[in-house]
This record gives C-alpha cells, structure tokens and sequence, in this order.
C-alpha cells in the first residue's frame, strides 16, 4: 500500500476524532505522512485552539524527528502555506506557529523569511510573535535585520511599547544611541508612553558609551515624568558612575537611592562592595557586606570573590584563605574565578608552592584550569626567575589544549628580556609568530626595550623600522623608548628626530625623554636645540625644572665664553700684545678660561 493511500486513510479517520485522540493516531504512524496529513492535523488543532501541541508538532517537523520521502523540513513548511492547504480560519495562526517554532529552533533567516511572506500575503502576526523575532535576531548579532525588519514593520504590525524596549536595547547594546533616541521620539509621537523599563535601558546605554554625564540627565527627566527609578536604575548608575572614576556621584546616587525607600539590589552592592576593595577599603566593604545580608538580599559567590581579591590585594592572603572556608560554610561552591583570585595573590607575593596548591586542589574538586590560570603561574614563575618551570607549565596547557595566547607569550619574552636573554626572547617571539599570533605594540615595546638596555640601537633600530610592515603605529610608550636608548648612546640627532616625529604626531614625550635630550645637547653644545625643545615641553603641558633651565644657562654660557675667547686670541696674535697686558685681561676670569687662553696666546707667540 502505497504512502498516499495510507495518508488519506489517517486522514479519514482523524476527521472523525477529536483533536485529542487525532494527534496520538497521527504520532503512532510516524513514518507514513503527507503534506496533506499534516496539513490536516495542524489546521485541526489549530482551530481547537491546541496551540501548545500544534507548535511542538512543527518543532518536531523542523528538527527532521518526522520525516517522509514526500518533503524535506524545509519544503514542508511552504507547502503548509499554500492556500490549498489551510483553511482561511487557521491561515494566520498557521503562519504565527511557524514562525515561532523557527524562533524557539533558534532558526532567525527562516523565521524572517515566513514573516515577510505572511505580510506579503496580507496577514499580520501579533507583537508577541513580532517581538520574538525581534529579540532572536538581536540575540543572534543580527542588528542590522532587525532595524530594517522594525521600519519595514511599522504600520502594519501591531507594535507595543515592548517592542520599541526590544529595539532601544538593541541599539543601545551596538552603542547607536542616535537611534535609540529617535526611537524614543517616535514612540512618544505614537501615542505610547515611556516606561521605567526604557529610560533604564537608555541610561545603560549612555553609560556603556561614557557619557555618565547625559545618563543623570535621563535620570533627572524620568524623574520629572512622575516615573519612579527601580533597583536595576540606580544599579547601572551606580556602576556607570565607577567605572568613569566618578566616586562622589556614585555614593551619593547609593545614598540617594536608600533615603528613597529602594533596597539596593546585589548587583548595586556589589558594585559599593568593589570599589571600597579597589580603594583599599576593606573594612568599609566587608560592613556593606554585613548590610547586605541583615537586609536579606541574596548574594552567591560573585560577591564573596569581591572581597577574597579586595584581601588579596591588600596582601592579606591568609584572610583571604579563610573567607574561601566560608563560602563553604554557607551552602556555596567556590569557582575559577575565587582559586584564580588566591593563585594569582600568591604568585604576587613569590609564594610559588601555595599557588601551585591551590591550582591541584581546584582541579581535584572539579574545575578546569582556565587560560588565565596559566597566564598567572607562568607569570609567577616568571617573577622569581623560574623560567624552566614557566615553559614547563606552557607544556602542560598545551596538553590540555589550551593555547598559549599573545599574554602567555609576552609574559616569557618579557621575562628573558630583564635576564637579558634576547636570543631566548626572540626564539619565544618566533614560537609566537608560528602559532598564528600576531605581535601587538605592547610586545614589541618590551624587546625594544631589551635592546636599548643593552645599547645594541642598531636591532632596535630594525625592529622599530618593522612596525609598519607589521601594521603597528608605535605608541607614545615606544618612542620613549627609543629616545632613552639613543640618549644612552649620545646619539643626539636621532634622539631629537624621534622626539619631534613623536610631537608631530600629537604624541606627548614624558618628563624623562624630554630631560634625557636636552641634557646629551647641553653636553654637546646644541643649546639652541635645547632653548626649542624647553619651549616644546612648556607647549605640552609639562614644567621643566630649575635643573634644567640652569643646565640649558651653562651651556650657552660655555659656548658663548669659548667663543669670546677664541675671538680674543685671535685679536691678541693680531695685536702683538705682550703676556703682561694679557694677565691684566685674564684676571677677571675663572682659571678654566685662562687655561685655555694662555695655551692659545702660546701657541701664536
């Protein structure tokens, strides 16, 4: 019997049953489908509003779980569509279903293309099913899809103030304010009103881009509209404030948000938490702590990692040590993030074998080595000279298939450069470069580095050439570099075309480059050069010293007299004048110029 035959005969029989006993008729013969059976069984249940089973049916259809020499997933579903196909009573629940179950397969193309088709066919989805497009193809990077898709939209789909939210959010998450506010403006013209929920989305937005300043403006306005900020507002201020090292706005938005009657939320705790850690504070942050929790405000192991890397900044290790028994202690579960925190403490302060320790010890309870957990060893291992266990622990992450990456590298070839191993650095230099990673300006500043130490400018000289073929700008950090390295060698020429080049290119040289040329010009005479260069310097916002401008003085002075007495010597020889008459000149002179006089009056008698 062929499939057709048996397809028409389910379908028969389905007519006859509920939607109920339908369904499970359909599932028991899997494999003998039609278009024309599952076209029946979905109108039926959707027409018996059974949306739930008609959406995990066509999930099954799309996953290929029902398959049937008669269509492929993908050509089912435009089959499904076809007028001869559905009833006009189910035609737009059929295409809302598709569409979702795309949404829900995490399938953002084939879900936008049944909805241009819906439209185009002059049925319209509801904002739920628009919404969940919207937020798929934001979720899956597709910003640009889903800005056209919301102007192509407007006017013909039902949009709510959540669908507006969903696109501001977008927006802001590329960092396109301009767009979020126009957004803004045309949800207002459309007769909606913002909500909480928006203008914090904006005002993370403002933060994330830096400007703190316009997210207090936004605070201020909503306020004024009679809108009153959540947690999750003062939160993100609070946090924007920090990170743009606006303290005293930040506490007082804390404080301000307490007087207010809003218990601050976790992630605002945190945030007060970390900053007094950062500060140094550690008292203060562990008495926000105690608030937190007399307030019952639930806290995990984010917040317990806070203060374990607050005390380990502060050298307090054994503290630090203690907390971790703690966490233990109140049903929580110490991560990477807490044995990196304690690793990484350890290997500061050279105690090698604890951090080892507590690398075993994490690995024993279950927790993989992360990249940052070798870049911290290796770089401990680094810090007391052990440079055959750092390679060795190389070794070991490749084993575990981690790949060393640019950190990893650079830590090793800034180890062999302060022990003065430039043939070992460059060796890890071409490891690097083999592995498929490129050097960054950072790298490169530490070989340079290296070699003017070891006054070898002419590899310097090189490697600084070669920054263009590597598609690297040097820095301000390089060219200081390499001012210091030609100042070493007394090479005032290229120090002070380095420095100017530098200047030309809105580079500011530091105190140290600008002292170190003007100092090798003074020694060699230039005090023009070095008149030019304290100019430039007051230019850049920089004050020289009472040093310098008494070292630039000696200079000129020096050649100024040199030159006066070589004038003299000469006008002697041409005068004939007798060694008596000479003295009588000489003595209103410091013994360096009549040294030198008498040598020169000499020399012409």
């Amino acid at each position: 019997m062929c499939y057709s035959y048996k397809a028409l005969v389910l379908i028969q029989k389905m007519v006859k049953m509920p939607p109920t006993k339908a369904l499970s008729l359909f599932n028991s013969l899997n494999h003998h489908h039609t278009p024309q059976s599952i076209s029946f069984i979905l109108n039926h249940l959707l027409s018996s509003a059974m949306l739930s089973h008609a959406h995990s049916l066509l999930l099954r259809l799309i996953s290929g779980r029902i398959s049937s020499p008669f269509f492929s997933p993908s050509s089912l579903m435009h089959q499904l569509t076809h007028t001869q196909f559905i009833h006009n009573s189910t035609h737009t629940l059929l295409y809302e279903a598709i569409i979702n179950a795309y949404v829900h397969s995490h399938l953002p193309d084939q879900a936008l293309c049944f909805l241009n088709h819906m439209v185009r066919n002059a049925h319209f989805p509801t904002s739920n099913t628009f919404n969940n497009l919207l937020i798929l193809l934001l979720r899956s990077n597709c910003f640009g899809k889903a800005w056209l898709l919301f102007n192509e939209m407007k006017g013909k789909v039902a949009m709510d103030v959540y669908s507006f939210g969903i696109m501001i959010k977008g927006c802001c998450e590329v960092g396109d304010l301009i767009k979020s506010f126009w957004l803004l403006a045309l949800l207002i013209r459309m007769g909606f009103s913002p909500n909480v929920v928006l203008y914090t989305t904006l005002i993370d937005g403002c933060c994330k881009i830096g400007d703190v300043h316009l997210a207090k403006k936004l605070f201020c306005k909503m306020e004024g509209l009679g809108l009153v900020p959540n947690q999750h507002t003062y939160s993100v201020l609070i946090n924007g404030f920090f990170k743009h090292d606006l303290q005293k706005e930040a506490f007082l938005m804390y404080e301000n948000m307490k007087q207010r009657g809003t218990v601050p939320n976790v992630y605002a705790y945190n945030c007060i938490i970390k900053e007094y850690c950062k500060d140094g504070n550690v008292d203060k942050a562990f008495k926000v702590f105690d608030e937190m929790r007399e307030k019952g405000v639930a806290y995990g192991i984010v917040t317990y990692n806070i203060l374990i890397d607050g005390l380990c900044r502060l050298k307090k290790l054994q503290e630090a040590v203690k907390l971790v028994d703690k966490v233990y202690l109140v049903g929580l579960t110490p991560n990477l993030v807490t044995y990196n925190t304690l690793i990484n403490g350890f290997c500061g302060i050279g105690k090698m074998d604890t951090a080892v320790r507590l690398f075993n010890q994490s690995k024993a309870i279950g927790l993989s080595p992360s990249l940052v957990t070798y870049n911290t060893l290796i770089a401990g291992y680094c810090k007391i000279g052990n440079l055959d266990r750092a390679v060795n622990m190389v070794k070991e992450m490749e084993e575990r298939s981690i790949a060393p990456s640019e950190v990893t590298y650079t830590i090793l070839i800034d180890a062999f450069v302060q022990l003065n191993h430039m043939d070992k650095a460059f060796e890890i230099k071409s490891l690097m470069e083999k592995s498929g990673l490129n050097l960054d300006v950072f790298t490169c500043s530490i070989l340079l580095h290296g070699f003017c130490m070891n006054g070898n400018m002419k590899e310097a000289s090189k490697l600084f050439k070669s920054l263009g073929e590597l598609r690297l700008e040097p820095n301000s950090v390089i060219y200081n570099i390499m001012i210091h390295g030609y100042c070493k060698e007394e090479s005032s020429y290229r120090a002070l075309r380095l420095l100017k080049e530098m200047i030309d290119n809105g580079m500011v040289p530091n105190l140290a480059s600008f002292c170190s040329t003007i100092g090798l010009l003074c020694k060699e005479g230039k005090w023009k050069e070095a008149e030019f260069l304290i100019q430039k310097m007051i230019n850049s916002g920089l004050e020289p010293s009472v040093s310098l401008y008494n070292m630039i003085y000696r200079a000129k002075s020096e050649v100024l007299i040199s030159a006066f007495w070589h004038t003299m010597g000469s006008c002697i020889c041409r005068m004939k004048l007798n060694l008596r008459m000479f003295t009588i000149i000489l003595i209103c002179y410091k013994p360096r110029q009549i040294n030198y006089s008498t040598s020169h009056l000499l020399e012409c008698s």
